[in-house]
């Protein structure tokens, strides 16, 4: 048979797919849908246009009224479309999946920086390790101190008298394979880095410009449960990511232990890496605006102190006290679990 003669070969069943492609004859019959995130709560819907009117249709109610099951093709399918929506903003047909759900990879690229103040930490540690170096005063080193070292011949020569030593404690033959193992961890670190300065900081600096409007207040007195308010839940939630770095700097810290189970390490580091990134993209319209304000007392800062109030409250006020605050007199005498809604 001629070459193109040759038919194509047939996918593989058994294989997860790899682009947004449904069978069911309903995602054809409703002219081309896209899939995202709904504005009111963040559910995944399915969006097709009726005539001049948007339609949004939440995906479970979609299946269930479908009857496409969730083990199903096309139910897997949406299933996987539902945590792509945590990835990228809207998916059509023929959309690729982003890496996050298919490699378990991601989607998106540190900068050359953070990928250099990530190896600059493991090498610290290392040389740490072999008692060499700092020790504790180098362990909490911030990356501007880490950029400042980078290239220091010192902490070169404590690295390279490391590498042999930890080749041996982990039964490796060489320390090239040592020099592996640093470049594999400090690539998933890079994104830690990237989302400790993308996220981090920028929302320390938001609670720090919001802590000096509460401190030089001298607007109506009818704005001061706004700020306050705001300030509060700022501080919830910037406890709440502080938390995550704290755990992953921990669980990381040990470098030794963290060659030596570089495969749960990576699932740890990238668990934590997708949460802080869902976080970010929610986070992001309010930082921007955060990061050019001037931080004074005028209506456009209190239009932003009501902007971000209606931000932070249902995701980090208890939910009893959101209640109350939106239907004063309403609020039910229930004790629910605070629940983020990304």
């Amino acid at each position: 048979m001629p070459e193109s003669a040759v038919p194509p070969a047939e996918p593989d069943a058994g294989a997860e797919p790899t682009r947004l492609v449904l069978q069911h004859p309903l995602f054809a019959s409703l002219g081309p849908p896209l899939f995202r995130r709904s504005d009111m709560d963040g559910a995944p819907v399915m969006v097709v246009q009726l005539g001049e009117r948007e339609a949004a249709i939440p995906l479970r109610s979609l299946q269930r009224e479908f009857g496409i099951a969730d083990d199903s093709e096309d139910g897997r399918l949406l299933a996987r479309t539902a945590e792509a929506l945590d990835f990228v903003s809207v998916l059509r047909p023929g959309d690729t999946l982003p890496n996050e759900v298919l490699t378990g990879e991601a989607s998106w690229e540190p900068d050359p920086v953070h990928f250099e103040i990530a190896h600059t930490r493991l090498r610290v540690r290392l040389a740490d390790w072999l008692g060499e170096g700092a020790g504790a005063e180098r362990r909490d080193l911030d990356a501007g101190s880490l950029l400042a070292i980078a290239n220091d011949p010192g902490l070169r020569q404590q690295v390279h008298h490391a590498m042999s030593r930890a080749a041996e404690a982990l039964g490796l033959d060489t320390p090239a394979e040592v020099i592996g193992l640093l470049e594999t961890l400090g690539r998933e670190l890079a994104y830690i880095e990237a989302l400790r300065d993308r996220l981090l900081r920028r929302v320390r600096a938001m609670a720090g410009k919001i802590e000096r409007l509460s401190r030089g207040w001298r607007s109506d007195a009818s704005h001061i449960e706004t700020l306050t308010q705001v300030k509060r839940l700022t501080a919830i939630a910037l406890r709440q990511i502080v938390t995550r770095f704290e755990e992953l700097d921990a669980q990381t810290g040990e470098v030794m232990a963290a060659l030596r189970n570089a495969d749960s390490q990576k699932t740890f580091i990238r668990s934590n890496r997708d949460w802080l990134y869902r976080s970010l993209r929610a986070w992001a319209p309010i930082l921007e605006q955060w990061d050019t304000a001037a931080g004074q007392f005028d209506e456009g800062t209190l239009a932003l102190l009501g902007r971000t109030y209606q931000f932070l409250a249902p995701r980090f006020m208890p939910v009893t006290e959101w209640i109350s605050a939106t239907r004063p007199g309403k609020a039910e005498p229930v004790n629910r679990a605070q629940r983020m809604i990304w």
